[in-house]
């Protein structure tokens, strides 16, 4: 008697610094989970972003994860990814999609980007390896002609999702300003960064 193969379960990875975590965030994540038909979609938390080191001052990585679980919560398909923080030291996508396919057999991932990201692809840390491992999936606005990425660079998809004027950096200034966060993150979100004293006294950030 033949054993059918189990079906790789799909999932997205969308990477980020959460400083903090806003309704564009999870705009991006439940649209790809929908269009997609992925199973789940993880947040997954830098736990050093290499790429903005010396820019500014970054949350510690303990309080940004518990701003993006209490973003998820309570929504079917998203999850908070703390991998990277178990890992430690700078995050490179290629080692975090490694280590999620050395952990679960049957799994097809997708690595979620913006159009801008997409585009400096060929710098990221071990580029080639992120094309072998994942299907990079591109997010930007409908109508929006941007730049995609070459077929050097593996498979992907394009999804449109709808564009939100808000921003990580806007917010720590909103919140270093005393100006409201209602309606650009969750509610549950605003009581971490109350509770946790965030973004106060940082001054302009990037």
């Amino acid at each position: 008697m033949s054993v059918q193969a189990k079906d790789p379960r799909r999932v997205g990875v969308f990477g980020g610094t959460f400083d903090p975590p806003h309704l564009g965030h999870l705009v991006v994540a439940v649209n790809v989970l929908h269009e997609l038909k992925l199973d789940e979609v993880i947040l997954m938390v830098a736990n050093d972003p290499w790429q903005k080191q010396g820019t500014r001052e970054i949350s510690p990585a303990i309080d940004r994860l518990a701003l993006v679980e209490a973003a998820v919560h309570g929504i079917p398909g998203l999850t908070a990814g703390s991998l990277e923080l178990e890992l430690g030291g700078p995050s490179y996508t290629a080692d975090t999609l490694e280590h999620l396919h050395a952990r679960e057999e049957h799994l097809e991932l997708f690595t979620i980007v913006g159009a801008d990201a997409a585009n400096g692809l060929l710098t990221w840390h071990r580029h080639e390896r992120v094309s072998e491992l994942s299907t990079l999936v591109v997010v930007d606005r409908p109508g929006v002609e941007s730049a995609l990425p070459t077929p050097s660079t593996g498979c992907w998809h394009r999804v449109e999702i709808p564009h939100l004027e808000v921003s990580s950096s806007d917010l720590r200034d909103r919140v270093n300003d005393g100006r409201p966060l209602d309606f650009l993150v969750t509610s549950s979100v605003l009581a971490e960064i109350e509770a946790r004293l965030m973004y106060r006294g940082q001054g302009a950030t990037a």
